[in-house]
């Protein structure tokens, strides 16, 4: 019987016993008395049987109730922030209300972890200024890595299709480290965040957690989505940052060794965890060079003076003339170290966008001093709108203090003349908050640019910057470019000390590169 006709049953035949004490025989006899209580005593039982199935009844209804509140709120979420802030971010009532179940749900259901972290997927990717770039235009696909310990070169797109597991990308400045991880984000179907090493001074998870504005703060369970694979990590600029900061980002990886996440950084002395691969970011080849410079053309400056084939024809005048024939005679092999020490110049992305730039302008470009050829037409064009010098000593002791602080925003009051005058060559570039109309964001370009103006605090005789960076690695492009800034005599004097740090440090990547710029220098 079903469950409630059982007890309607039961309760008829309960009325019938009633009557066994006042009734005399006269409607039932001793053998129907029995029968009848055998009877009413089988249906109790069949009745304390169904008990646990009533039970489980209810139970699943109740569930399955609940789970679909939840479902509901979960599709309310992102744009809810109270039911962010009441339900899902707040430790005791996600315990509480979820009995248990909702925040292990949350954590390790794929679909439900995207839901959970889509409302903060533009504050994620910010510091990538993706706005700010046209991939289609100026993302250079032809880039090639090769497999630390080894010689077997390969596209950046085949070895690294996607994120899997922890990555480093080691690259010189320049030859297009930050942009691949700008196109990782781009491209990237999961959640992912972008952040700028600096960004990771007091750990990778705290720096996360800064971007998940509003109620997001409750570290324990943002500790435990990360490390249920809920988001993929890129760390830009390891090199540019203290030791210190570097430490944190390796325990990081360290406790995070199967989780999505790739490392930018430029040559240094570190030892990444073993489990991490190391790609090396090429220089390009002759090829290659030609074919970014032509590539380039799409994203000049608005109304260039030559555009076009004749743009083109520019480009392959220009590297015939700088590079001559690749087939030379084993007599005129001086000559071949020249052009080899040329293509070693030629073979940044960054300073080869330069080079386009100049060529649209007509200018022939200085291999040796491209950011300063830049600087100066910068500014030209200031003194003419403005009608005084480019301040560049005050402004390059601001960004010496931007780099001894690890910041990259650089400061806007009493600069903006000067920033909205670098933009217009492509030195900076700005990113406008929509809540505050008359303000915006100012960072430099690339690195390289950043490293001219910090070069210029270190010039001059007598001073003693250079001897007092010589140990930090976040100084490592300027004494770079310190190689091709200073006469040769103190270069080579500077060279001897980057030689006795190395033999002390048994770290020799700045001083084998500032070598290989001087031998380059004076070979040209």
């Amino acid at each position: 019987l079903p469950p409630s006709k059982l007890k309607q049953t039961i309760n008829e035949f309960e009325k019938v016993e009633k009557f066994f004490d006042t009734d005399k025989g006269d409607n039932f006899n001793k053998k129907q008395q029995r029968s009848i209580r055998a009877a009413l005593k089988a249906l109790k039982s069949a009745d304390k049987s169904n008990l646990p199935k009533e039970f489980i009844k209810k139970s699943s209804i109740i569930l399955l109730t609940h789970s679909l509140c939840w479902i509901l709120l979960i599709f309310v979420y992102p744009k809810s922030p109270q039911i962010q802030a009441i339900f899902f971010w707040t430790p005791w009532m996600r315990r509480f209300f979820g009995l248990g179940y909702v925040g292990v749900a949350l954590t390790w259901i794929p679909f439900l972890r995207s839901k959970l972290l889509a409302p903060f997927k533009v504050s994620l990717e910010s510091d990538a200024d993706l706005e700010s770039f046209d991939f289609e235009k100026a993302y250079f696909a032809d880039l090639q890595v090769c497999p630390k310990g080894t010689e077997e070169v390969q596209s950046i797109q085949k070895a690294i299709p996607k994120l899997e597991d922890p990555i480093v990308l080691e690259g010189e400045s320049g030859l297009g480290k930050s942009m691949f991880l700008r196109r990782l984000v781009q491209s990237s179907k999961r959640i992912i965040v972008y952040l700028p090493a600096a960004k990771c001074d007091r750990g990778v998870i705290e720096a996360i957690q800064e971007k998940l504005h509003g109620p997001a703060k409750d570290l324990a369970f943002l500790r435990s989505l990360i490390y249920s694979d809920a988001i993929d990590i890129c760390i830009d600029g390891l090199n540019e940052v203290t030791p210190d900061t570097r430490a944190k980002i390796t325990n990081f990886v360290e406790h995070y060794s199967r989780g999505n996440v790739i490392i930018s950084t430029q040559p240094l002395e570190w030892t990444p965890p073993r489990f991490v691969k190391t790609y090396i970011l090429q220089p390009f080849n002759r090829e290659q060079i030609e074919k970014f410079l032509v590539s380039r053309q799409a994203i000049l400056p608005q109304n260039p003076s030559i555009s076009g084939s004749n743009y083109e024809q520019a480009c392959q005048e220009y590297l015939s003339a700088v590079l001559g024939h690749e087939a030379l005679k084993e007599e005129q092999e001086h000559i071949k170290e020249q052009q080899n020490a040329v293509l070693r110049m030629l073979s940044n992305p960054m300073d080869l966008t330069t080079v386009a730039q100049m060529i649209a302008r007509e200018e022939k470009p200085d291999l040796r001093n491209l950011q300063q050829q830049q600087y100066d037409l910068m500014a030209k064009e200031y003194q003419r709108n403005n009608g005084n010098a480019f301040p560049l000593q005050e402004f390059a002791e601001e960004i010496y203090k931007m780099r001894l602080k690890d910041k990259f925003i650089i400061p806007t009051e009493g600069w903006s003349k000067e920033l909205k005058c670098m933009e217009l060559y492509k030195m900076v570039i700005s990113r406008k908050f929509s809540s505050k109309e008359n303000q915006a964001e100012w960072r430099f370009r690339h690195e390289k640019i950043q490293e001219f103006f910090i070069v210029q605090t270190f010039l001059g005789k007598n001073n003693t910057r250079p001897n007092e960076h010589i140990r930090d690695q976040r100084f490592r492009g300027v004494y770079l470019l310190l190689a091709t800034l200073m006469p040769l005599d103190y270069a080579k004097r500077l060279f001897k000390k980057l030689m006795h740090e190395a033999t002390n440090s048994n770290d020799y990547t700045v001083a084998s590169e500032f070598f290989l710029l001087l031998e380059s220098i004076e070979q040209v």
